[in-house]
């Protein structure tokens, strides 16, 4: 009996024990069709099952018998969700497996099969094998350009012609293929510096600073960056964490200021480097602070006393609640890199590189300096 003239549950049935391993001979003692309707039932299904598909599939992986199951479901109409509950599997399985094979009309299970276990092989080819490519990624890392920069350069008329790759398979060519010297080369390019990736979901087991008002309750005109006046600050620390920096970032403008703290950084040295600072500004531009939970800030109530400018703190291991302060930070680790001792500059120096900082022209400021944008809120004021 020809394949097309079965009856559709009968060419389904034929599908279900192919897919169960039965041969040809088995299938015809069990269904009474001939050979060639079992080929004809089969051809549509995208290829021959081999016995070694059969075995594969189990736990989190389609098996050659649900991707049959799948196209016998699609023939009667099935929605995703009743399939899905068929073979104990969640609808939205069904549905991407489907929609990478084609979509219901065109899904063919052997060769959804094939490619599933081609996209699984292990392991996979680096995405930066080819030379040229990885010689113009490595050398704009070199050249202090962060992987973001580098796959927008690669998106451009400039590097189109090299061929794509996303930020993240730069980041996975250091810190997962790289090897030896060139690892170790191009990863001290990034401005973390490090060599491997930090972990997340660490436990805070700094001990509680009395009296901190939550980032949360910061007043709305600071968060949409509307009205100037508003401080990011933090730390970055030397080697073995024995000296630092303090820095200052105005959330509107992205002015920085440091904070020299050539002896100690307790809070009380904190504090005082802070408030020095801050009562050089006029008074319409020191309205907040907001810092990490850091124990430099334990004298925060004295300086709101001294200066008039509430603090508030962000949440644990939350570094985005400051986001300017922290990419300040980036930038300033081109200047103090990590592992080096930070004691040996001077307020000279820091004022320095602060002062190349707040020149450099920012996107985000309309290509404007924040010098040229502190001043015209200073001038504003005072006209």
């Amino acid at each position: 009996m020809a394949g097309r003239k079965l009856a559709p549950e009968a060419r389904r049935e034929v599908m279900r024990l192919r897919a169960q391993g039965l041969s040809y001979s088995q299938i015809v003692a069990r269904c009474g069709v001939s050979h060639g309707a079992i080929s004809a039932i089969l051809r549509p299904l995208g290829g021959v099952i081999r016995r070694d598909m059969l075995s594969e599939g189990t736990g989190r992986r389609l098996s050659m018998a649900e991707r049959v199951e799948i196209r016998v479901c699609l023939e009667r109409g099935w929605s995703y969700r009743k399939i899905g509950a068929e073979l104990g599997r969640a609808a939205s399985t069904v549905c991407r497996e489907v929609a990478a094979g084609g979509g219901r009309e065109r899904y063919r299970p052997v060769a959804c099969h094939e490619r599933a276990r081609q996209a699984a092989r292990r392991p996979k080819p680096r995405k930066l094998a080819d030379p040229a490519l990885f010689a113009a990624v490595a050398e704009r890392l070199r050249q202090l350009h962060s992987p973001q920069q580098v796959a927008a350069w690669l998106r451009g008329p400039d590097g189109a012609s090299l061929g794509y790759v996303s930020h993240e398979t730069i980041y996975q060519s250091i810190y997962v293929q790289g090897r030896g010297e060139l690892r170790r080369e191009l990863a001290a390019c990034l401005r973390s510096g490090r060599a491997a990736r930090r972990p997340q979901g660490r436990l805070e087991t700094r001990g509680k600073i009395p009296g901190m008002v939550s980032v949360s309750e910061r007043p709305a005109e600071a968060g949409d960056r509307a009205v100037p006046g508003h401080w990011e600050g933090d730390l970055i620390l030397g080697a073995g964490g024995k000296s630092a920096i303090g820095t200052l970032v105005e959330r509107s403008t992205r002015h920085v200021l440091l904070l020299h703290l050539p002896g100690r950084h307790d809070a009380a040295s904190v504090e005082a480097a802070m408030t020095e600072q801050m009562m050089r500004l006029p008074e319409h531009l020191r309205r907040s602070l907001t810092w990490d939970q850091g124990s430099e800030m334990a004298r925060h109530a004295q300086f709101t006393v001294a200066t008039g400018i509430p603090v508030y703190f962000c949440d644990p291991h939350s570094p985005w609640q400051r986001g300017s302060n922290e990419n300040t930070s980036g930038l300033l680790r081109q200047y103090f890199p990590k592992g080096t001792s930070l004691a040996r500059y001077t307020r000279e120096d820091l004022d320095a590189v602060a002062a190349q900082l707040n020149s450099r022209p920012r996107q985000t400021l309309g290509w404007h300096t924040p010098a040229q944008e502190l001043q015209a809120l200073i001038v504003a004021t005072t006209a």
